[in-house]
């Protein structure tokens, strides 16, 4: 499904449009609608309990409210072995589904100190 950024991902600014592809039930695969970037994606929800308070700014961005059919993403940085990889879930990727709108929200750390920049896979999975 492509999806219309409405807010930069960080270091990513000229992106404006990507595709989201399930991979399985833990990674999936963003590409930018040209082809020229692509990222690894992890589904948090599968390895940790993950919970924040969305920003209201990228509530508004994407116009989510209590209905909206909403997924969430961390992006990930695959290394070998796959247990070496890591995910940093203090910029979540979020995505209304409903109107096809995706945004990165970054979270302050002091805000939620058990998430991480880059925390190991294996610290998750057994």
């Amino acid at each position: 499904m492509q999806f219309q950024v409405k807010s930069t991902i960080l270091g990513f600014e000229s992106i404006g449009c990507v595709e989201l592809h399930e991979i399985d039930e833990l990674f999936s695969t963003l590409q930018s609608c040209d082809g020229s970037i692509s990222f690894t994606l992890a589904n948090p929800y599968v390895l940790r309990e993950y919970s924040f308070d969305l920003p209201t700014a990228i509530r508004v961005l994407l116009d989510i409210n209590e209905d909206s059919k909403v997924v969430v993403y961390n992006i990930a940085v695959i290394q070998d072995p796959l247990d070496e990889s890591c995910i940093n879930f203090l910029a979540p990727l979020i995505f209304n589904q409903d109107n096809a709108t995706m945004a990165q929200a970054v979270l302050d750390v002091k805000n939620h100190p058990g998430l991480g920049l880059a925390e190991p896979i294996k610290n998750f999975k057994s």
